[in-house]
């Protein structure tokens, strides 16, 4: 019988799994030694990044992977059931440990806790075919991962990301998540983004931190001097440059349910920890994803007028790089490269502020985006 210690020792290796600006979107209930529920929630209510709650899903996802990775130490494997009569936004996963000859411990397991988002330049070597078929196998063969590397391929992901962010850092709607995802004058966070991981320089920050007082600050230093210039130099353009490789992971069926994201969370976590394991850094890139699939379905999410054809824009510059049935069905995007890893990260929860002892206690902390 799994022990109540070693349940809890899988369920704290499963916390580090990543999710969207440290959201966390998920709390544990222990049922008995063997079985626990997983309470998920998604912040598409106040987050104009999580489109249909599908970021947070793929989190899930990373979550359910991390935790069948971690169960595999004691030689158990992971059977997962979504009660389908949970909602959408959120889902409940019943969690089922038991004790199989056939698992064997998963190089993986190492990687859980050192995973994490390098955001500053790396150096522009390229990735060599060992790398390139290790991650490829990492997904599975649901997936494929369209590359994008050379100085030319790279240059032309970097002025997507430009542009993307220009529209990130103009939105109103964005600005409410940036102001609660960041922590000021921090190296690390449990909960949130600390400011020395996100790659500007002290001079930078320093305005950053002035401008997130107010949307008032981010409007006035936008319209008359520039503000988006500096933070979209120095988070987008030169680290778009300033790595191996980006790269599009892609599904072979276009996805359409929830199950379908948390499928890829789960491939999308082995690329990563694959990454980490390799002794390479990943950073995330989901925002022109999120953007082109706005435009794509004409779906209104600002209330400023110029945001739909500067996503319409970021649609076709997305399908210009990558393809259009490829964009259709992306499910996750990044930047790869050899590098030291972050200095600067988000932590995680302790355990024990993510665990509940009944359903009504899993609220999702309203603040974090």
């Amino acid at each position: 019988m799994i022990s109540d210690e070693k349940l809890r020792r899988i369920l704290d290796l499963g916390r580090w799994a990543p999710s969207g600006d440290n959201t966390q979107p998920w709390r544990f209930e222990i049922r008995s030694p063997t079985q626990a529920l997983v309470h998920g929630f998604d912040t598409r209510d106040h987050c104009v990044y999580d489109l249909d709650g599908h970021p947070s899903q793929i989190a899930m996802g990373a979550l359910l992977e991390t935790l069948a990775i971690a169960a595999s130490q004691f030689g158990w494997r992971l059977l997962t059931h979504r009660r389908p009569d949970s909602p959408e936004h959120r889902p409940v996963f019943e969690l089922e440990f038991e004790a199989s000859a056939n698992v064997q411990l998963d190089p993986l397991l190492a990687s859980i806790e050192t995973r994490a988002v390098q955001r500053r330049a790396m150096s522009t070597r390229p990735l060599n075919a060992e790398h390139l078929q290790a991650l490829a196998q990492a997904i599975g063969p649901n997936y494929s991962l369209v590359w994008k590397q050379g100085f030319q391929e790279k240059l032309a992901t970097a002025l997507l990301l430009f542009k993307s962010a220009k529209l990130r850092l103009t939105l109103p709607e964005a600005f409410e998540v940036h102001r609660s995802v960041i922590e000021w004058n921090a190296q690390f966070s449990i909960d949130k983004i600390p400011d020395q991981a996100l790659g500007s320089d002290p001079m930078t920050t320093r305005v950053m931190r002035f401008a997130m007082h107010s949307w008032e600050r981010v409007h006035f230093l936008n319209r008359f001097l520039a503000g988006t210039w500096a933070p979209r130099l120095q988070l987008d353009l030169l680290p778009g440059i300033a790595c191996a490789a980006h790269f599009l992971m892609v599904a072979r069926q276009t996805p359409t349910t929830m199950d379908d994201y948390i499928a890829a969370g789960r491939a999308m976590q082995r690329l990563w920890l694959t990454v980490t394991q390799l002794g390479l850094c990943m950073q995330p890139e989901i925002t022109p994803l999120v953007f082109s699939r706005y435009a794509r379905e004409r779906r209104d999410f600002s209330r400023e007028s110029f945001a739909m054809p500067s996503a319409q824009k970021i649609h076709r510059a997305m399908q210009e790089l990558m393809g259009a049935e490829n964009c259709d069905q992306a499910v996750f995007m990044g930047r790869i490269g050899h590098g030291p890893a972050a200095v600067a990260r988000s932590l995680r929860r302790p355990l024990e502020e993510l665990l509940i002892t009944s359903p009504g206690s899993a609220s999702a902390p309203r603040e974090k985006a």
